[in-house]
């Protein structure tokens, strides 16, 4: 099993959820988050912007992303980042990025099923 951490732009969301229900997959969590990577937080009606804060004078690097992480079967895995990347791919900095770690084991708690069977 791997779990997949996806951060992509908040309108390619409902696109990441259709790929991921025609895999099958179990479950998604989605978190909002604010971030910057290669991009520095900046677009084009943002660049260079400084913004005042309670009286401080602050430049705002954070962009908002969407976290989406799911725990699939290994043999999904390439399927899926293929469509990722084929959806939420626009040319510019900042389309985002997939994390994929291993995991051990699932256990649902309900049930006590483990492994692919707890997905």
């Amino acid at each position: 099993m791997k779990e997949l951490v996806i951060l992509i732009r908040p309108e390619k969301l409902e696109d990441i959820k259709k790929i991921l229900d025609d895999v099958n997959c179990g479950g998604m969590t989605l978190s909002t988050v604010m971030g910057c990577g290669t991009q520095k937080g900046t677009t084009s009606d943002t660049e260079g912007a400084v913004n005042e804060i309670r009286g401080f004078k602050t430049t705002i690097n954070l962009l908002p992303k969407v976290r989406v992480e799911v725990v699939v079967e290994d043999k999904d895995v390439e399927k899926i980042i293929e469509k990722v990347r084929e959806t939420c791919v626009t040319g510019h900095v900042g389309d985002g990025k997939i994390f994929i770690r291993n995991i051990e084991d699932a256990i649902r708690i309900r049930t006590g099923e483990r492994g692919a069977k707890a997905l």
